[in-house]
């Protein structure tokens, strides 16, 4: 059965499809008005949301299909003490596709071990967000034309954003891409990210300080919140938080077609200033994330009997028997699930649900 938990799990093809029948929704909506007429889609979600919850039951209705599920976990039996994958037992009997947000990584994984409707990940900690990642390709695809030969600069918290790691995973996939991370040193991209996709998947790319520095060659710039308490120090974040403050006097240093997008929420780092200027392309983002998750629910639900879409399938290694995840934000050590690890391409010893680097005596 066909899932998504994380951007990796949907070939370039797969991918394309969904970014065209998205495409051929917004062109023709009311096609699909009824297109998953009695057809249920659960949303559980386990920690707060605004655009995501509400772009998964607009995306939901606007099929023709019907919502149910909770925005709060304490109003599920997660509150008695139940867990997740017996929440997904309970979830499946009353709904044809799943959609679920956890703050405890790897939780979307340990639901599809289990369920036997399909499981799309609304984000897992600081871990993945693939729908998110697909909401950002269908925008660099309806206001580029094309993916293939960006030149994408990724511009604040690119450490802990979920969002750019999934992108960065995704756009791995097209031709000719090429990143600029524009970050302060405590909020770079992590290693293991420029290793086991950028360096091994021959994505080209380049790191620097400033945004002066980095957009004028950008095709998109994709900005992120610079989070003040990732700081340690109070003075270091004083220095540098307004070096990634985009407006309109570091538009004016951008390509006249450049684009700019962003996740959302934002704080500061885009001033208001900017969303005036018809490169701000982060509100159209936000439309185009209900067409892309339209098109994901009607595609997984036509994939999940066809094994031409199973899931990929991570070869699991063998490890000592007393080797654990260290991680205390892993489903693995919050739940009873048992510890699986894999083999990175660099010969890392990774958890299975977290991907946390595991130290292993061999």
């Amino acid at each position: 059965m066909k899932h998504l938990i994380d951007p990796t799990d949907l070939s370039r093809k797969e991918t394309d499809e969904i970014i065209a029948l998205g495409e051929e929704i917004i062109a023709h909506r009311a096609e699909y008005s009824e297109r998953l007429k009695g057809r249920k889609l659960a949303t559980l979600f386990y920690e707060p949301s605004t655009r995501t919850r509400l772009s998964f039951t607009s995306a939901m209705m606007e099929l023709g299909g019907n919502v149910l599920g909770f925005s709060d976990a304490r109003n599920s039996s997660a509150s008695k003490g139940e867990t997740v994958q017996d929440t997904i037992r309970v979830v499946a009997n009353f709904a044809d596709i799943i959609a679920m947000r956890h703050p405890i990584e790897g939780t979307a994984l340990a639901a599809s071990e289990v369920s036997p409707v399909p499981i799309i990940n609304a984000g897992d900690g600081s871990h993945s967000h693939p729908t998110q990642t697909l909401t950002d390709l269908l925008t660099i695809h309806r206001e580029r034309g094309s993916i293939d030969g960006i030149t994408i600069g990724f511009c604040g918290d690119l450490k802990f954003g979920r969002t750019v790691h999934s992108l960065i995973k995704a756009l791995s996939q097209y031709k000719d891409i090429h990143v600029v991370l524009i970050a302060p040193n405590e909020l770079r991209l992590p290693g293991y990210i420029k290793r086991d996709v950028c360096d091994r998947l021959g994505i080209d790319y380049r790191e620097c300080t400033t945004l002066e520095e980095a957009i004028p060659s950008l095709d998109i710039l994709y900005m992120t919140r610079v989070q003040r308490e990732r700081f340690l120090d109070e003075e270091e974040y004083e220095r540098l938080k307004d070096s990634f403050v985009l407006n309109a006097a570091k538009m004016s240093l951008a390509k006249p077609d450049m684009k700019v997008l962003h996740p959302l929420p934002r704080v500061n780092e885009i001033a208001t200033d900017v969303d005036d200027d018809p490169r701000a392309a982060y509100f159209r983002q936000v439309e185009n994330g209900k067409f892309v998750r339209m098109a994901l629910i009607c595609k997984l639900l036509e994939w999940k009997q066809d094994p031409a879409h199973d899931m990929p399938q991570r070869p699991v290694t063998s490890v000592p028997e007393e080797t654990r995840c260290h991680n205390r934000k892993c489903i693995c050590n919050t739940e009873r699930i048992p510890y699986r690890f894999y083999r990175s391409h660099n010969g890392d010893i990774r958890c299975c649900y977290c991907d946390s680097k595991i130290p292993v005596s061999e």
